[in-house]
């Protein structure tokens, strides 16, 4: 079975007018930087696969779905333990 753990990252984001955070790009732990194509769902939702919670953003990022989370000043990504 595979293991997960919170991947820290830096998050580019847009503040729109009312305040809202719009993530545009992601910089990886090794500074590869991914864009963001779309944000599909926002909602309060718990990291299933490596714990914590917090602001779920389901983004799609080179033609996949991933869940980036926004959690107290933070923002992580689930990723494979290696």
């Amino acid at each position: 079975m595979e293991k997960f753990r919170r991947a820290y990252v830096a998050v580019d984001v847009l503040f729109d007018v009312n305040g809202k955070m719009i993530p545009r790009s992601i910089t990886w732990e090794d500074g590869r930087i991914y864009g963001i194509d779309r944000i599909i769902d926002v909602r309060r939702a718990a990291s299933l696969k490596a714990g914590g919670q917090g602001i779920r953003y389901t983004c799609r990022i080179r033609g996949r779905e991933k869940y980036l989370f926004y959690d107290t000043d933070k923002w992580f990504v689930e990723a494979e333990e290696r």
